[in-house]
C-alpha cells in the first residue's frame, strides 16, 4: 500500500535530523482523520533507555521527577512515555531488563486483557540498534539487550497488522506504542491524541512510518514528556518509562 502524501511528508522531516547531534524529535501529524503525536530516535546518536527505579529502588513514577533527577547531573528528558503495562506496584507485568540486569522474565503465553493477545511482543535495545520483536521470534534468537519491555499486542507482524484487530472495532483507547525498522536504525514512539482503534493505531505505524515491526504498549494511561511540544502529561503513577536522554542545553 502506498503512503499517505502526510507519511512521505513526514519521513521526509524525520530524516533530516539524521545528522544533527541528538537526532530524537517529536511532531504532530495527522493520518486518517486521527491526530498523533510521534517522536523518533537515533539509536546510534540518542541515549535511548529504558526507566524503572531510582538509585534507591522506589519507582521513578512520574516524568518530572525523573527529569529532575536528570537535571541534577547535568542531563534531561529531551521525550519519554510509558513503557509497558505494570502492576499496581508499579512492578511490569512482563519481560523487564534495565541496565542489563533482567528485573521480570519473559512471559510466554496467552492470558487475559491486551497483554496476552498473542502475538505480543519486546522492545529491545542495544547498542546502536533498537528492535521491536515478537515474543517467539526474541526468545529463539535471544539478544543482548541493554534495556527491554515487554508488552501485548504486537500492532504489526513483518508488516502485517495483528490478526485479531477488526477495523470495524468499536473499542478506542488513547494508546501509545513503539515501531521500528529492519535495521534497528531508528525508533518511532507514538500516542494517539483521541481515542483510537487498535486497528487504526497499527495502520497509522504501518502507513504513515513505514514501520514492520510496532508494539502496542498501553492505552488510557499513555502518556508523553515532550518539552519542545509543551507538553509534559500527568496522572497516576507511571511503570516502566522509555526516553531519550541529552545534556542540559
Amino acid at each position: 500500500m502506498r503512503a499517505p502524501r502526510i507519511a512521505t511528508v513526514l519521513l521526509g522531516v524525520l530524516m533530516s535530523y539524521a545528522g544533527a547531534a541528538n537526532a530524537a524529535e517529536c511532531h504532530d501529524i495527522s493520518h486518517a482523520g486521527q491526530g498523533y503525536t510521534v517522536c523518533r530516535a537515533v539509536p546510534a546518536q540518542d541515549v535511548l533507555r529504558l526507566f524503572l527505579y531510582d538509585d534507591a529502588g522506589k519507582p521513578w513514577g512520574s516524568f518530572r521527577r525523573l527529569d529532575a533527577a536528570l537535571h541534577k547531573k547535568g542531563q534531561r528528558l529531551v521525550f519519554a512515555m510509558n513503557a509497558g503495562m505494570y502492576h499496581p506496584d508499579r512492578s511490569p507485568v512482563g519481560h523487564y531488563i534495565e541496565g542489563g540486569q533482567q528485573i521480570m522474565r519473559v512471559i510466554k503465553g496467552a492470558g487475559p486483557g491486551n497483554f496476552g493477545m498473542l502475538p505480543n511482543g519486546v522492545l529491545c535495545l542495544r547498542k546502536g540498534r533498537a528492535d521491536v520483536m515478537e515474543t517467539g521470534h526474541y526468545m529463539a534468537v535471544a539478544p543482548a539487550c541493554t534495556y527491554a519491555t515487554q508488552s501485548g499486542p504486537m500492532l504489526l507482524i513483518d508488516g502485517a497488522v495483528h490478526p485479531r484487530f477488526l477495523p470495524d472495532s468499536t473499542s478506542r483507547r488513547v494508546r501509545n506504542g513503539v515501531g521500528t525498522g529492519p535495521d534497528g536504525r531508528m525508533a518511532w514512539f507514538a500516542i494517539s491524541h483521541s481515542p483510537v482503534t487498535f486497528f487504526e493505531f497499527a495502520e497509522m505505524f504501518r502507513d504513515a512510518l513505514g514501520v514492520q515491526q510496532a508494539l502496542y504498549l498501553d492505552g488510557n494511561i499513555s502518556r508523553l514528556f515532550a518539552p519542545a511540544l509543551g507538553r509534559a502529561d500527568v496522572g497516576l503513577p507511571l511503570g516502566p518509562m522509555v526516553g531519550v536522554v541529552a545534556p542540559v542545553e
